[in-house]
């Protein structure tokens, strides 16, 4: 009988110490015990930041600070890097270049005007499609796909074939919409996986410390989900069908109630990168809203909001207006879609 061999461990570089496991710097030498990878993860991250890749700066740089003591002064050099490459991704993201009329449209007239905004669909329509090929690629992982399964027959035996599809690609779209926008700021994070009853979950190595990048990742979830309820909405003012409208209806309830701005739902990330004053704004809206609509949801929404503007913490230094225009503009929206026509029972009902 012969007993498994003892794991090596490991030896400091500088001064010989055994090392644990766990250990990020020799306890007698200090000496950083991944350092040579720490040189390489910065040579790669400055190569990128000199190439206008920030996106892969910022993954090399967030994998380097987990090779690092949190005590320690390069822990927070990095993480000051991260910051503020953070903030150099979202003010890329939020104020796009406006391309430049060509010549050949004010030469042309009218013709040229109807080409020009033929030109321009050119780019909308390449926009769609790879953001289609992106949520294609979310259902090619194995975890994914079989879970998706998995609650849409759930969904389908007790709701109806029509109501779970709607319901579970409503889900997967909110999701995916969380993995682009972690994937911007260089965070790695798996396509979702279904929970069937429950809903779907990603998984991420790390998640934004920084109160602006949390707040962009949580509300992208009910963005993407806005996109998708107001698809719905296009095919049913387009072909009529009581269906589309209920799915609309469905959609926009569920990213509604991604907005509640407690615990770890999607609108207390929003709310984390609001001042006390933006709050206070924001409740006023989910006020005006209900009183537009009557729907029942904002009165929960309305509670959470009053709550986290009166006692809730506030981490945010200085307003982020687009937070709050985001988060305002989704409440208003969703709201409003709650209200398409549509039996939303109906939809339940067929099997």
């Amino acid at each position: 009988m012969t007993s498994a061999p003892a794991p090596q461990r490991a030896a400091c570089g500088r001064c010989g110490t055994e090392l644990a496991q766990s250990l990020l710097a020799c306890p007698s030498c200090g000496r950083l015990v991944h350092a040579d990878e720490l040189k390489r993860l910065a040579a790669e991250a400055e190569r990128a930041t000199q190439a206008g890749d920030l996106v892969a700066a910022l993954a090399a740089w967030r994998a380097a600070v987990d090779l690092l003591p949190a005590d320690s002064q390069q822990h927070d050099a990095v993480s000051t890097r991260i910051a503020d490459l953070s903030r150099r991704v979202d003010q890329a993201a939020g104020k796009p270049a406006a391309a430049p009329r060509p010549a050949w449209a004010a030469k042309a007239g009218v013709l040229g005007a109807a080409l020009l905004l033929l030109w321009k669909f050119k780019f909308v329509l390449a926009f769609a499609l790879t953001k289609g090929k992106f949520l294609i690629l979310g259902l090619t992982k194995g975890s994914t796909f079989l879970s998706m399964l998995l609650s849409l027959s759930l969904y389908w035996k007790l709701f109806g074939w029509k109501w779970a599809l709607g319901v579970v690609a409503s889900i997967y779209v909110h999701e995916m919409g969380h993995v682009a926008m972690l994937r911007r700021f260089g965070i790695p994070a798996t396509a979702p996986m279904f929970i069937p009853g429950f809903g779907a979950v990603i998984r991420s190595r790390y998640y934004p410390k920084d109160v602006v990048a949390d707040a962009r990742v949580g509300l992208a979830g009910p963005i993407w989900g806005l996109g998708a309820a107001l698809a719905c909405l296009v095919i049913y003012l387009w072909t009529g069908l009581p269906a589309w409208g209920a799915l609309a209806h469905v959609g926009a309830w569920i990213n509604l109630f991604n907005l509640l701005p407690v615990w770890q739902l999607d609108g207390a990330h929003g709310f984390r990168a609001l001042t006390r004053r933006q709050r206070w704004a924001a409740v006023a809206v989910i006020a005006v809203a209900w009183v537009l609509t009557a729907e029942g949801l904002l009165v929960l929404l309305l509670l959470g909001a009053i709550w986290a503007a009166w006692a809730g913490r506030v981490g945010a230094e200085r307003p982020d207006w687009r937070a709050f225009a985001e988060y305002a503009g989704l409440v208003i929206v969703l709201a409003a879609l709650t209200k398409v026509p549509g039996s939303v029972d109906a939809l339940m009902s067929s099997r």
